[in-house]
């Protein structure tokens, strides 16, 4: 009787529809600009309890932040925050399925990064509601998360440098300068490579006195010209967050079933341009590489899951081996559908962005028309864009405005 549960059991798996097969439509309906019909098929989804329910919660927030329906995504990164914390462990159930069958036996845990993106675009979702003691409530949960990962070991490049980065902006908002330079400086030492923190670092260490440091920047980015207008309390700033693309996709790696691979989703807009009111501000500038994250921490962790693999693998031969011996055929039948439950798991976060980006403009107070145009790799405008007819522009204060390209 247990051998005829666990066959069924592998094949039942091969016969039920994947997470990728049901997350597609959603995705397609995304790119077509559909994203209200998008959103019917993910609440669907996001609602069935079950060991994918984590990433159809986070694909639905993200869903919904497209939409600009930024309280309603709030909730419901809220709801997939919590559920992170109660799937972080594998009952014995589970562990032994996985191993007899498949990874995708196994309730979905989140990957590294992924975890921190919760908190980082709800984040996002508080900084468009106004509400930025909540968004600072979720840097500081992203700090907690970052405490525990590098106890447990994690890279660098896992631990979300851009969440750093929206924390120290917001504590400049804040006016709280001593604790955005901290910020900064944090995203600086987890990812030196953000464009944009040469001139941060210096004009935050500036403005919080800290005189040793200013002159350590002052220094190191001899190519940064300090402009007076940084310190101008008379200034506002508009601040454009773009969310660019779609990130990696996960498929079968090249030369075995067994095994996933990320590769890269071509998209036609790569950056954007600002313009205020008829102005070019300059373009969109990468804060953090989303794609770059991703594939890293899997071939990070490509060992250790080969290594879970061909224990598997051992674990199956020895179960069909005990069937066998009381049943030819059942034991054969046993071991092929054992390992062909035993396929790549490709589940993923499948509505991630490629990249985030930003770009900052110091503008006097006033009324102003902006414009976002989507650029391709070239720089030539593509189809992707977004007009906003009126922004507000406040001394000694910012205007944050989100978007998201698809195409």
């Amino acid at each position: 009787m247990k051998a005829f549960t666990l066959l069924f059991l592998c094949l039942g798996l091969l016969s039920c529809a994947s997470y990728q097969s049901k997350i597609f439509e959603s995705r397609k309906l995304m790119k077509q600009g559909q994203v209200t019909e998008a959103l019917g098929k993910l609440k669907a989804l996001s609602d069935e309890p079950g060991r994918d329910q984590l990433l159809y919660l986070m694909d639905y927030a993200t869903a919904l932040q497209v939409a600009g329906q930024y309280k309603e995504s709030s909730q419901v990164f809220l709801k997939a925050d919590k559920l992170v914390d109660l799937n972080d462990y594998h009952s014995v159930t589970n562990v032994v399925s996985a191993t007899l069958g498949g990874e995708e036996m196994v309730q979905y845990k989140g990957e590294s990064y992924e975890k921190f993106l919760i908190n980082t675009l709800n984040a996002i979702n508080y900084v468009m509601m106004g509400q930025y003691d909540d968004a600072l409530v979720e840097a500081r949960r992203i700090n907690e998360k970052i405490t525990k990962m590098k106890m447990d070991g994690r890279d660098p490049y896992e631990l979300s440098s851009f969440a750093r980065y929206l924390a120290a902006i917001l504590w400049e908002t804040e006016k709280k300068y001593d604790d955005s330079y901290i910020e900064y400086e944090g995203a600086y030492n987890l990812d030196a490579t953000n464009p944009l923190l040469p001139e941060d670092l210096l004009r935050s260490s500036k403005m919080s006195r800290r005189q040793e440091a200013y002159k350590k920047w002052k220094s190191e980015f001899p190519q940064v010209k300090e402009d007076s207008s940084w310190y101008d309390k008379g200034n506002g700033e508009l601040v454009v967050i773009y969310q660019q693309g779609w990130g990696a996709e996960k498929r079968t790696r090249s030369g075995t079933y067994r095994f996933p691979m990320l590769v890269p989703v071509g998209s036609d807009t790569q950056s954007a341009r600002v313009l205020v009111s008829g102005k070019d501000e300059g373009k969109t500038k990468t804060v953090y590489d989303i794609d770059q994250v991703s594939i890293q921490t899997l071939e990070k962790d490509f060992g250790a899951l080969v290594a879970r693999r061909v224990g598997g693998i051992a674990a199956k031969a020895v179960v069909s081996d005990q069937i066998r011996q009381k049943n030819q055929l059942l034991g054969d039948l046993t071991w092929i559908a054992m390992n062909l439950a035993d396929r790549a798991d490709l589940r993923q976060w499948s509505t991630l962005p490629s990249t985030i980006q930003i770009d900052r403009v110091l503008l006097k107070p006033g009324k102003y028309k902006l414009e976002i145009q989507g650029l391709d790799g070239s720089g030539s405008p593509t189809a992707d864009r977004l007009e906003v007819p009126e922004i507000t522009i406040k001394a000694g204060q910012k205007t944050f405005v989100n978007w998201r390209s698809l195409r």
